[in-house]
């Protein structure tokens, strides 16, 4: 099949050596944790030993796992500078659980005493929790499913009947490390846990409560989709066939809270982790000034008809619209110790620019109903509650409205990526003009507590005015020209 394919036969493999144990699960084996975590993972074990293989478990589709078997679960992480490309062959991966497969096989993995971390990348949908609240709810289809299930569907229902079999064989439990870009992560995660523990049986959730571990972390390193042509060229730079490579920046940053059971975790810190007593500053400010500005140049440069961030950053308008987020985000962000914001953003800046990486906005743009809360709306609230005008803000909030509609400006329509794109898009049709989409899309109470809802409505209805009238691009434009000028 590969020579028909114009490849060569000669398909990548993992190399002889001595395989170490396992030590972690990983829930949500996607791109971005297999060119983050499991790099950090794989070198923490070359500096400085230990069983800390890990088994991936896919939580919806066998896609990953059926690249990599053959691999023998190896792959190739590409670093993608303006210099050129560097390669390298990961082999920290032991197996690939497909859940929906073999759910029972999924829970014994994370059962076995061996395992002392389980970590999630899920996306912030995953958690089956109210983005607006934090709290789990209880209403998700999945979750009605794992409460009278014993075999789960859902990332928490998986940890919550892991730590039970733990529990019933008398093991300590697992640390919980979720990777996922999520205000005060840890604390979210262990609230979710706990409630779904708590509705199938309260003395499991005070045991958690009292052994289990919910470390928090900052996770950043910009990590594009991988397409047909990366599959090609890195056949090209190594001379394997890789179905499965994963390509990134050079850049990383992992900031952990210091808080496992037991104390029992790969030497992060030998390899360039941050190992803290409180990761908040850090996370505040990545959400806010990286995440926060990433969607916000994902809604306003599809719009305006950019494929990726480094096509929008190459836009002038864009480039200075960028600038005045950060000027708009900073005052509300508390800055980390040993770090400088404004220098912060440049380096954000040079990261965005980079032609090497093409990281689509579409892509970027996917779950925003999960998304906003956490990366805009908690500098919105901060803002107007100091009496800080936003215009730039106020504008990606409009363009997100724009977006979900499913219509761009073209004309042409939007593949919206989303848990509520149906809703959102009903809403947004059955409104005539931009005041009308706003004030419905702000009684969406999953995204926009109705606090900040009315707050927010006059500012938002005058960038949603203007984009509507103008379009993307000069609304960045105007909305930066304003800003230069001294208008609101």
């Amino acid at each position: 099949m590969l020579m028909e394919a114009g490849l060569p036969a000669d398909r990548l493999t993992r190399s002889p050596a001595p395989r170490s144990g396992v030590g972690i699960i990983h829930l949500g084996l996607g791109a971005f944790y297999r060119a983050f975590g499991a790099i950090y993972v794989d070198e923490a074990m070359a500096a400085k030993g230990g069983d800390w293989g890990i088994i991936g478990v896919s939580l919806k589709s066998p896609t990953t796992r059926d690249a990599l078997a053959p691999q023998d679960w190896a792959y190739t992480s590409v670093t993608l500078s303006p210099e050129g490309e560097q390669t390298k062959v990961i082999d920290v991966l032991q197996d690939v659980l497909v859940a929906p497969e073999n759910p029972a096989a999924v829970i014994a993995a994370m059962a076995d005493a061996a395992v002392k971390i389980v970590s999630l990348t899920v996306t912030e949908k995953g958690y089956c929790h109210n983005p607006a609240t934090g709290a789990l709810n209880p209403d998700h289809p999945d979750i009605q499913h794992d409460l009278v299930n014993a075999l789960p569907v859902s990332a928490p229902g998986f940890l919550v009947r892991a730590l039970a079999a733990r529990r019933a064989a008398g093991l300590a439990p697992f640390t919980i490390l979720t990777c996922d870009n999520l205000p005060e992560n840890g604390k979210l995660v262990r609230g979710v846990v706990l409630q779904l523990a708590r509705l199938i049986d309260p003395a499991l959730a005070d045991w958690i409560a009292e052994n289990a571990r919910f470390p928090a972390t900052m996770v950043d390193r910009i990590t594009p989709a991988t397409t047909d042509a990366n599959i090609a060229r890195v056949t090209e730079l190594t001379g394997k066939y890789d179905a499965a490579p994963v390509l990134h920046e050079p850049f990383r940053q992992w900031v952990i809270e210091d808080d496992f059971v037991g104390g029992l975790r790969p030497d992060f810190a030998s390899v360039g982790v941050q190992m803290v007593q409180d990761v908040t500053a850090f996370e505040h400010m990545k959400l806010r000034m990286l995440n926060g500005t990433h969607s916000s140049l994902a809604y306003l440069g599809y719009l305006a008809g950019h494929e990726t961030i480094a096509d929008t950053m190459a836009n002038p308008a864009f480039s200075t619209f960028v600038e005045q987020l950060w000027d708009e985000i900073m005052p509300a962000v508390a800055t980390p110790p040993g770090v400088n914001l404004p220098d912060y953003a440049r380096a954000l800046k040079a990261r965005y620019a980079n032609p090497a990486i093409r990281h689509r906005t579409w892509q970027i743009a996917m779950d925003g109903s999960q998304k906003l809360p956490q990366r805009l709306l908690g500098t919105l609230a901060q803002n107007l509650q100091a009496g800080r005008a936003c215009p730039g803000l106020c504008l990606a909030v409009a363009a997100w409205m724009r977006y979900v509609g499913g219509v761009d400006e073209a004309g042409n329509p939007i593949d919206v990526k989303d848990p509520l794109a149906e809703k959102l898009r009903t809403i947004s049709a059955a409104a005539s003009t931009p005041t009308e989409k706003v004030a419905a899309l702000l009684a969406v109470d999953e995204v926009f507590p109705p606090a900040l809802a009315d707050r927010l409505r006059t500012p938002v209805t005058a960038a949603a005015s203007l984009l509507w009238a103008v379009g993307a691009q000069a609304a960045v434009a105007k909305t930066t020209a304003s800003r230069q000028t001294g208008g609101a």
